[in-house]
């Protein structure tokens, strides 16, 4: 239908002369019967139409014709052969305003010879293949803009892609590298904190050791000393001895990596013991404030384990009051039979609040994590709030966190409270002297420090014991494989082996012999794994106490041959 020429010429013979003409060059033609029919052709498709000057004249009347010429698509200006009228001289500037507004127009003056008709319309269907070239080729333009968009999009959707995966990759390197940074930094404080703990173990031995010299030498000036007036003033040195001692213990708790030992423990008590040290710990600028129960809030645990969290906490709650502020300690006694994360009983509490920044809600859950800090590299290992979480679980309890941005930060340990009727009695306070005489059983003192092992052996003389005495294992060895003592003092740090070394071969050269542990110092785990459970005599300790602990191994050991 595209290629065929309509034909209106509604008067006369002209159109069936036209659709013979065109019939001789075998080109298809349509003769239409009026306006309607041929608005509809030109609708269905067409390649030109001939019409007469006086067809037109009506046509242009009706206004379609012009907007289907207005509505062409870009690529058609359709061809139109009109056959006018042979007239004189010019047209009328209305009839050639009509004749043109067609567009493209072939004007043959009739009466005109079929080969100018025929040429006419072959030219007119050419300008319209043209056309439809023209209009393929547009749409094969369309196509391929169509597709190289699809093309592009797909490109930009995997380049997007591509990126968004980059990014994300390189978010998990990013990620990986400050974790790895991160857990360096850790190592690198764990690492700090191993070698400040074994710097710290050293000096506290050396210290106990000489703490221990001092005490044990008042105690023999005490008992030489004519004077009464001597006797005050050795027991002013001695209550500073013994209040260094607990400082030198407190201090420990950040170093030490030992079995627990629990044991009754009465918590106001210990905190009253570690006040100096808790005012020295935070500093002038925050006020300690102590809030304690008036009933006995007793609990089985480790009492240096103890000191150890709410030191940690204390720590932890002045670095959260740089400006200063209140810290307040409670104690308390709590009952409980409805908590998921603790049987039904009676607990004791030990609450330690302050009044600083408080921590943010996103943190709270990751606050008891190992190695989790919020301070800055170098301020602190993460280590301090999950050694109490560690501590209170081992001890049957629980931590729990309260804290509100502005308004501080409260943690609270539950323990359970430990029977009433399970306390022991107080022991008599012993007046500085000699401890009943002893009989003249042999003793062997193992110690490298010669002032404390001066004194030791002294101090066992006076008592009534037979003492020798060897600066070293290798010394204390070569001893026993001369003579065989009643007892074995050792001291656990050496330079040559530990006292829990020289208990074990000792055991193996003698068989189960009968011995004490004095040490300021000692890894418990070691000591155990090697010579089971000695009786410990903590440094510094004074003659009754020395005096107390051979007579009852000395007398256990008796009881057990006895009973084999």
């Amino acid at each position: 239908m595209e290629l065929r020429v309509l034909v209106y010429a509604p008067r006369g013979r002209d159109a069936a002369v036209v659709e013979s003409v065109l019939a001789g060059q075998k080109i298809t033609a349509r003769v239409c019967a009026d306006q309607d029919d041929l608005l509809a052709r030109l609708d269905e498709g067409a390649a030109a139409v001939i019409l007469t000057e006086e067809a037109l004249a009506e046509l242009l009347q009706d206004n379609r014709l012009t907007q289907w010429l207005q509505n062409q698509p870009p690529w058609s200006d359709f061809p139109f052969v009109v056959l006018a009228t042979k007239r004189e001289g010019r047209r009328a500037d209305k009839d050639f305003r009509s004749l043109h507004s067609l567009g493209n127009l072939v004007l043959l003056e009739r009466p005109l010879n079929a080969e100018t008709l025929a040429s006419a319309a072959e030219s007119a269907v050419r300008a319209r293949r043209r056309q439809y070239a023209a209009r393929q080729h547009l749409e094969e333009l369309g196509r391929t803009r169509q597709e190289l968009e699809r093309l592009n999009g797909d490109l930009e959707n995997r380049i997007l892609t591509r990126t968004r995966e980059l990014a994300s990759a390189n978010d998990r390197l990013m990620k990986e590298i400050n974790e790895r940074e991160r857990a360096q930094n850790a190592l690198t404080q764990v690492q700090k904190l191993e070698a400040i703990g074994r710097l710290t173990g050293g000096i506290a031995h050396d210290f106990n050791n000489l703490l221990h010299v001092v005490n044990m030498n008042l105690e023999l000036v005490s008992l030489y000393a004519k004077e009464e007036k001597v006797k005050p003033v050795v027991d002013r040195a001695k209550s500073a001895a013994r209040r260094g001692s607990r400082l030198t213990n407190q201090l420990l708790s950040f170093a030490r990596s030992q079995s627990l030992m629990p044991k009754l423990t009465s918590v106001n008590q210990l905190l009253g013991g570690m006040k100096d040290l808790l005012e020295i710990s935070v500093g002038s600028g925050v006020e300690v404030t102590y809030d304690l129960c008036e009933e006995d809030a007793t609990a089985v645990l480790d009492p240096g384990q103890l000191e150890m969290a709410i030191l940690n906490l204390a720590v932890n709650s002045k670095d959260a009051m740089p400006e200063g502020g209140k810290l307040t300690i409670t104690t308390g006694t709590r009952y409980f039979d409805d908590e998921r994360d603790l049987p039904a009983g009676d607990y004791v509490l030990v609450s330690v609040s302050d009044s600083g920044s408080g921590i943010p809600p996103n943190l709270l859950q990751k606050v008891f994590d190992p190695f989790f800090t919020t301070k800055p590299v170098g301020s602190g290992t993460g280590l301090g709030l999950s050694q109490v979480y560690g501590f209170a679980r081992q001890s049957g309890g629980v931590v729990r966190l309260r804290s509100e941005l502005g308004k501080g930060t409260t943690v609270e340990m539950l323990f359970p409270q430990a029977d009433e009727e399970a306390e022991p009695p107080a022991a008599p306070v012993r007046a500085v002297g000699l401890p009943p005489k002893a009989n003249a059983s042999h003793i062997l003192v193992v110690e490298d420090d010669p002032d404390v092992r001066r004194v030791i052996v002294e101090c066992l003389s006076l008592i009534g014991y037979r003492v020798s005495e060897a600066a070293n294992g290798g010394e204390a060895l070569a001893q026993l494989g001369t003579s065989r003592p009643d007892l074995l003092v050792v001291d656990y740090a050496m330079p040559d082996m530990t006292g829990a070394e020289v208990i074990s071969r000792a055991r193996q050269l003698l068989g189960a012999i009968p011995v004490i542990l004095a040490t300021g110092y000692a890894d418990m785990a070691a000591v155990e794994r090697l010579a089971g459970k000695p009786t410990i005599l903590r440094k510094p300790f004074d003659i009754a106490q020395l005096g107390d602990a051979v007579a009852s191994v000395l007398d256990g050991a008796k009881a057990e041959a006895t009973s084999a």
